[in-house]
């Protein structure tokens, strides 16, 4: 794998979300969901703390990501422009790392702006910033994985829109399965748990670094990456 040729795709998808009026709605909706999240909260509780939108966050990401990656390869496949992109001196790996960072990178950015949260919460009590530090880091690996899920999601399939579909309802398994745990028996709660992104990115929220949790997040990330690239070789 070629880093300068992964560099290339990368810019080549970032400069597209920032040409693309889809993106800007995506950044609009994100905006306007964790604004939500943050402030019908925190005047309700009334506490000086952001747990309560790094709760809410999960579900806010797991349906805003795969708007993000839903035509990375979707779009390709049904304009017919892999094909073309086949004939570029890259490799499979270049591309799926080109297009994953693209998405990583574009989601972090729309993610800047919710630091005002913290610094507002800390303009009026004392904040606690371990929690906060904690919070954003394992954000950055819950956005890794929900990318990398979305890929795969857009790899499947020509469809945006069926893309979308397959990556939200994947990513909301990942990160809410915790909710539906009172319907499972008692001896799978632990291993769904554990499976579940939520119960790992809490414990960031609390200001735990467990190397347990990071594990988790690059080994998911990892298959699901994985996943993609055996997709996009067979459709070679």
């Amino acid at each position: 794998m070629s880093a300068r040729a992964s560099t290339r795709i990368m810019r080549r998808e970032l400069a597209f979300y920032f040409t693309s009026p889809v993106a800007y709605i995506v950044i609009a909706v994100f905006l306007i969901a964790t604004g939500w999240a943050f402030f019908s909260v925190f005047f309700l509780n009334g506490r000086a703390d952001v747990r309560d939108f790094f709760s809410l966050l999960p579900l806010i990401l797991a349906l805003v990501v795969p708007a993000v990656t839903m035509r990375l390869f979707s779009e390709e496949f049904s304009s017919g422009s892999y094909e073309i992109l086949l004939t570029f001196p890259v490799s499979m790996q270049d591309i799926l790392a080109g297009k994953f960072l693209a998405a990583l990178g574009f989601t972090l950015l729309m993610l800047i702006p919710t630091l005002s949260y913290p610094l507002f919460v800390a303009s009026l009590g004392e904040l606690d910033w371990g929690p906060v530090l904690g919070g954003y880091l394992g954000t950055i690996f819950l956005v890794g994985l929900l990318c990398a899920v979305g890929l795969f999601a857009s790899a499947v399939t020509k469809n945006q829109i069926v893309a979308f579909i397959i990556g939200a309802a994947l990513c909301l398994v990942l990160t809410q399965v915790h909710r539906i745990l009172f319907l499972l028996p008692v001896f799978l709660t632990g291993f769904v748990q554990f499976v579940g992104a939520s119960t790992h990115f809490a414990n960031f929220g609390r200001g735990v670094l467990d190397s347990r949790d990071l594990l988790y997040f690059v080994s998911l990330s990892f298959l699901a990456l994985y996943a993609t690239n055996v997709v996009i070789e067979g459709k070679r």
